[in-house]
């Protein structure tokens, strides 16, 4: 009867204890960090779903005696708002793979003769190399954090996911400017509905 008065934070102190392990022991044990382990026992957070059904396993209590209905609703939410971030981040950096189209496609304008042609990026001549080159890199890093953002989907680490949103809302940001300053609108365009759907995506992932 005191285990279900308890909140959840006091019940796996309790639990943890009985057992004589430190939050150390319990973290790998449960094969999570010892930092989660503290945020759950101070209250500042609770496990997902997944992990809560492994910590009542690992305690031999049912997820009822664990945690109280409206805590769970709150685990539930909070799953709920994770999961449509994780797949807005996978969105935004299949988004910025998509960039690696410039380098195939004929956005670029390019004079011959007394005409503009368009052009790919890989054959455009007529500018800088050290226009080209810039060109390049932006490409190049904005797929290359796209690529990572897909890889990086699959582990559980918002902060990694936050850090390449943020990498590459500013990519598609110098992107834009970098081609509609030099006078490739196409390019600019492009860059610029990449940076329009990933802003779409985030603002409604919050």
């Amino acid at each position: 009867m005191e285990r279900a008065l308890l909140e959840f934070d006091q019940k796996l102190q309790q639990l943890r204890k009985m057992r004589n392990l430190t939050q150390e022991k319990l973290a790998e044990q449960l094969f999570v960090s010892r930092t989660a382990i503290s945020k759950w026992e101070s209250g500042r957070g609770y496990p997902s779903i997944d992990s809560l059904k492994i910590v009542a396993e690992f305690f031999h209590v049912t997820v009822d005696e664990l945690i109280s209905g409206s805590e769970i609703v709150k685990i539930a939410q909070t799953d709920m708002e994770d999961k449509i971030k994780r797949h807005a981040s996978l969105l935004c950096g299949i988004l910025d793979c998509l960039t690696i189209l410039l380098l195939f496609l004929p956005f670029f304008g390019q004079v011959k003769g007394d005409v503009i042609a368009v052009a790919p990026l890989y054959s455009l001549t007529g500018i800088s190399l050290g226009m080209k080159v810039a060109f390049l890199v932006f490409v190049i890093a904005t797929t290359l954090n796209g690529f990572v953002a897909i890889v990086i989907f699959s582990f559980d680490k918002p902060s990694w996911q936050k850090h390449r949103l943020y990498t590459g809302i500013g990519l598609s940001i110098i992107g834009t400017l970098l081609f509609i300053l030099s006078r490739h609108p196409y390019a600019g365009s492009f860059a610029f509905f990449i940076l329009v759907a990933k802003g779409l995506l985030l603002t409604k992932s919050k």
